[in-house]
């Protein structure tokens, strides 16, 4: 696991004495040399006490110029010699979201912490697997749900958690691409919910400090008429959710694949003693003033890794954090199977016209153990299955959750040992 170089520091400026201080560095691999991979990457670069030993990508080029680019001294086409190597402690999976699962298991298995692009899993059941192998091999999971990292929404948070706008009320997030993407990226991409939706429906939650109770959600073609062939959510570029949570707070959600004025995320939240609320983000903030016209010189950022590059950078640093001072992630496993249980959820009540509870969903999932679990069809129920209603009643408790436990039991036993000897 991981190795320990030598660091020092100086007490203070006035003395010259040198303590040795043990640190930790931390080698990772990075899976998948796309937009997301890259990003991720030199988001490691930056990271104190953290190197990139090994990249790979199925086009080995790609791998090579993204090795090159950052000083990685190995490449390879074959995501498992990213995960068996030795030489690595943790794996950055940035692959497509159909090899997830696998590779998150198979990282597992070969005792490697593990980063992992949402979703998890394609898959409710394969979700909960992936997860519990990480939390029986006792290594870290991280689910990359970037928004949770951008200073704007985080500033809405801090102003949640002190209170400065009261109790909340009512929840309102808007997500509207630059442009619309290509039929064949819809095509299988699980529906605007899942694909698009999912990362307002986990901020919603983030924002709201609790998990949901239900949702009303409907949807629409506006825009791409020819994905209207398309089934479920996925002929749908436009789509609204109500979500209530407990104490009768509400959060609305709207999405759309097309904003003719650039890339539109916002936030509000409004509570008994205010609002909060966050603006697009802009290249600079020139503004223009004449006689037709007075606003910004420019557009919002027209692409998410603009909008978003300072969230991805903040995420990965939060996860190297984590590893090299062995502090519980800040976006778990449960954070990630949360979010795919929402956009079921609200893919369900648009297909049924009805309000759908998030229990209803978790509910279907049989395992036969914590690695071997399906999704049961309707009114189908086997010898012996107890239906849970909270996601993580479907998980084994992960390294951290068990390390709080082993050290209060062992302040516990400290204390009685500390009586017993008066």
């Amino acid at each position: 696991m991981p190795t320990s170089t030598r660091a020092f520091s100086t007490r203070s400026s006035l003395s010259m004495n040198i303590e040795a201080v043990e640190t930790k560095e931390i080698r990772v691999g990075v899976i998948g040399c796309g937009r997301i991979g890259v990003v991720h990457l030199g988001a490691i670069t930056k990271a104190p006490n953290v190197s990139a030993v090994i990249v790979s990508n199925p086009t080995v080029s790609k791998a090579e110029a993204a090795a090159k680019q950052y000083g990685v001294p190995k490449f390879t086409g074959d995501a498992m010699e990213v995960i068996e190597s030795p030489d690595v402690d943790a794996v950055w999976i940035c692959s497509p979201s159909q090899y997830h699962a696998e590779q998150i298991k198979a990282c597992a298995a070969n005792g490697k912490h593990v980063f992992c692009e949402k979703p998890i899993a394609t898959d409710l059941a394969e979700t909960v697997e992936a997860i519990n192998a990480c939390n029986e091999a006792g290594v870290k999971l991280m689910t990359g749900l970037q928004r949770r990292f951008d200073p704007n929404f985080r500033r809405v948070k801090e102003a949640i958690d002190d209170k400065e706008v009261g109790e909340t009320i009512m929840i309102k997030l808007c997500s509207r691409d630059p442009s619309p993407p290509p039929f064949e990226y819809v095509k299988g991409g699980g529906g605007i919910f899942a694909d698009m939706a999912v990362h307002d429906l986990d901020m919603s939650r983030f924002l709201a400090g609790a998990d949901p109770i239900d949702i009303l959600a409907v949807g629409s073609c506006h825009i791409d008429k020819s994905i209207e062939v398309l089934d479920g959510s996925e002929k749908f570029d436009t789509a609204s959710c109500i979500v209530r949570y407990p104490g009768g707070v509400q959060a609305m959600v709207d999405v759309c694949r097309q904003s003719s004025y650039g890339y539109d995320q916002r936030a509000e939240v409004l509570g008994n003693n205010g609002m909060i609320a966050t603006d697009n983000v802009y290249p600079n903030t020139a503004k223009i003033y004449k006689t037709q016209f007075t606003g910004n010189a420019d557009m919002p950022y027209d692409f998410f890794l603009s909008r978003y590059n300072e969230a991805y950078v903040s995420e990965t640093v939060a996860f190297c954090e984590s590893l090299v001072n062995d502090t519980p992630v800040p976006c778990t496993g449960q954070d990630g199977l949360a979010a795919l249980v929402m956009a079921l959820a609200a893919d369900k009540s648009a297909a049924e016209n009805r309000w759908v509870t998030f229990s209803e969903i978790v509910q279907s999932v049989f395992c036969k153990d914590p690695y071997n679990c399906e999704i049961l069809p309707d009114d189908v129920f086997p010898e012996g299955f107890k239906p849970v209603a909270d996601p993580s009643d479907l998980l084994i408790p992960d390294v951290d959750a068990k390390k709080s436990v082993d050290e209060e039991e062992a302040g516990i036993g400290e204390k009685i040992g500390n009586f017993l000897r008066r």
